[in-house]
Order: C-alpha cells, then structure tokens, then sequence
C-alpha cells in the first residue's frame, strides 16, 4: 500500500506568458479498499490510504451493522492472504488520533479490510446491494430509493445543544488550516469534528466525502464516543444524502457543510431532528433545517 501522496511528472503550460515546463507534482493517493465480514466480501470502495481501520468501522456504523466498539472482535488489514496486525475494535479505539497528529506512516499494510464481528451479531449482505462504489459516491450500489434510508439508534430531537453562529463561521478556516495533505495536494476532502465551542476533535481526508466521515465516525466509535452528542461534523464539500445519514447514526446533532445541501438531504435531516448548515463561508450560512440549535442569530425580513 502506498502512502496517502504520491508524485507524478507533469507538463505545465503557462498562457501568459507563453511557457512549457515539465515538473513533478503531488497527487492525492486513491487505492481500492476491499472490507470482508467473516471472510466474506461486502463492499469495495476508492480511498485514500490511511486511516483504513478507522474506515471500516465507520462504514459498519453507517451501513446499521454495529453500534458500538464492542460489536466489533477485530479489524484487520490485509494484503493478499498475509493479514497485518490485529486490531481489536475496542483496543484499537484509545488511541488519540486528533487532527494535530495526523501521520502520512502508520501500522495499516494491505488493501483489505478483515472483520471479524463479535459472537452472536449476524451479518446478512443485502443481495441488492453492488460491491463496488467510487470515491465521490457512498451510496451509489443502493438499489432503489427505499433502500437508502438505515435506521438509526439514537434520537436527535433529545440532543439540546447551542452552537453561536461566531463558532460555525470560524470552523472552515480550522478545519482548512488541519487538512496537512490538501496542503501539498488540493485533491482532497476533510471532515472535522468540533465540540460546540468550536474545538477540533479530530480530522480525517480522503478523495471521498463519505470515506471522510466515516474515518471520523470510526474513530469516535473506537473511542466510545458514541453517540456524539453536542458534537458538529463540519465537511469541506457539499451535504448530501448520504452524509447526512451518517451524521444521523453516528448521534451527530449540527452538520455543517461550505457547499450545497440536496434537497434529500435537507428532508432528511428535517424528519431526523438535524441541524443543517449550507453555505458555510465569509461569515455567512444557510441553515436549512434545524435553526433552533444555531443561538444568536437575528432573522431580517426579505
């Protein structure tokens, strides 16, 4: 497995002034990431390298197959048939990985990701369901409209955290100045995890929106943080569907995106008691369901 950067020649062409130059470049990584249940495969996603155990455990809350840490005997990552080392889900989870130290090495060899659930929790694949999904879709092997919605555990209506609007509007720049390998890159997405007075608990990247919150959610289930609450997810692209419902399994109250929401994704979060944030950018947002959670804020007629 590669690192989570990787260099390439390039040719660069300037317009004004007329120029050609050849130059190496640093491109963001993406590899396939294959996760088995029980030695069993269940899905293959596009990813960035890294994080890979944080990966798949955020992909097993996502999907409604685990909970918590304890549904969880180990994750392994693999490559071919010689398995790395054993990572138990709920040893794995103390470790403080915080956005501070985001490491390009760690202990992750391989391109697959073992499995092994805790005795008694059944695993039945959905049929319906493709294994392969791209970097930019976490949803995309659903096969119809009604398969996308998974039921979650932890009522969002009870969570009564205050967010100020000044902490919403100064988490782009903090999430912007913790994504180290979008420095050298800008290929990459981040999400970040705050608490409600805006401190950074952790930030994950990868090529994939979803693969980027599903590190996060991993992370916070190896820690037994679940459900996160008074906690903001904040990502650095648009709210769809699908991270929206992942911020709803996770117990993730205020979900803030600097791009657009869809409008799934906004009934979603309405029906599921989210607070969600668009247009997160300059001092200013849009807050599309939700607004009772966002303090401080005075609304002018049009």
């Amino acid at each position: 497995m590669a690192g989570r950067t990787a260099r390439r020649r390039v040719t660069r062409v300037s317009i004004d002034p007329a120029a050609v130059t050849e130059r190496a470049d640093l491109l963001a990584a993406e590899e396939p990431l294959g996760i088995r249940i029980g030695g069993e495969a269940v899905s293959l996603t596009m990813r960035t390298p890294g994080d890979d155990i944080d990966l798949t455990a955020g992909f097993l809350v996502s999907e409604g197959i685990v909970t918590t840490a304890a549904d969880i005997a180990s994750i392994r990552i693999c490559d071919g048939q010689q398995c790395g080392h054993n990572h138990g889900g709920h040893n794995h989870g103390g470790h403080n990985h915080g956005g501070h130290d985001h490491q390009d090495d760690d202990d992750e060899v391989g391109n697959i990701a073992d499995v092994t659930l805790r005795p008694g929790l059944t695993f039945q694949r959905d049929l319906r369901r493709s294994f392969l999904t791209s970097s930019a879709c976490g949803v995309c092997g659903k096969a119809a409209i009604e398969d996308l919605h998974v039921p979650g555990r932890f009522d969002l209506f009870d969570d009564q955290v205050l967010v100020t609007a000044d902490v919403l509007a100064g988490l782009p720049d903090a999430l912007r100045h913790a994504q180290r390998v979008f420095e050298r890159t800008g290929g990459l997405h981040a999400a970040g995890l705050f608490s409600a007075a805006g401190e950074l608990l952790v930030v994950r990247e990868d090529v994939g929106r979803h693969n980027a919150v599903d590190k996060v959610v991993g992370w916070a289930l190896q820690a037994g943080l679940l459900p996160l609450t008074g906690r903001i997810l904040l990502v650095s692209g648009r709210a769809s569907f699908e991270l929206v419902q992942k911020a709803v399994l996770a117990g993730i109250p205020v979900l803030a995106a600097v791009s657009a929401p869809s409008s799934l994704a906004a009934q979603l979060a309405a029906d599921a008691g989210l607070t969600l944030v668009g247009f997160l950018r300059g001092g200013s947002m849009n807050v599309y369901a939700g607004v009772e959670r966002i303090s401080a804020l005075r609304c002018v007629p049009d």
